[in-house]
């Protein structure tokens, strides 16, 4: 029987680095999406999905991952840390809603490439735009300082990869 002692303190559990990182991280994500979803310039049909939360952070991996040349689904998956089949089925679903399309790899005609619509572009841009806002208003609520010293400490802690 193990008499290894059961902690009586446990609010560890609620704290640690871990989690913040992840509540931080969904929050951000949320508010993200959330302004694209009220982007004026961002198709009304992908501003109604995001507004519906149809749109999710899966599906911001295609818009973090994609090359703006385009990019064997593959590669793609490979970048997002996903695996081809879960990367496939998201670009299934975007390629549905008209962000991207799979067209013949120039360089290999056994493979295809996936890329940015017209559209997708748009949500890229709308994209990038929320982001910038997202990040001045963090800067805002925690003060330039600790919003540098935070932004320093991830970019060392994800390493070169990320």
């Amino acid at each position: 029987m193990d008499e290894t002692p059961v902690p009586t303190e446990d609010g560890w559990r609620q704290t640690h680095l871990g989690r913040l990182l992840g509540h931080a991280s969904r929050r951000f994500d949320e508010r993200v999406l959330s302004l694209m979803a009220h982007n004026v310039e961002v198709p009304l049909a992908l501003s109604n999905l995001a507004a519906r939360a149809q749109v999710g952070a899966a599906h911001v991996h295609i818009t973090r991952h994609l090359a703006l040349e385009g990019s064997r689904l593959t590669d793609l998956a490979d970048s997002a840390g996903m695996t081809k089949q879960a990367m496939g089925d998201l670009v299934g679903q975007c390629e549905a809603w008209g962000l991207v399309v799979r067209e013949p790899d120039p360089r290999d005609a056994r493979a295809r490439r996936v890329r940015f619509t017209e559209t997708g572009l748009a949500w890229l841009k709308a994209f990038r735009d929320a982001v910038t806002q997202a990040e001045e208003e963090f800067r805002a609520e925690v003060g330039p300082e600790v919003a540098t010293i935070v932004a320093l400490g991830l970019e060392a802690y994800a390493g070169p990869a990320a």
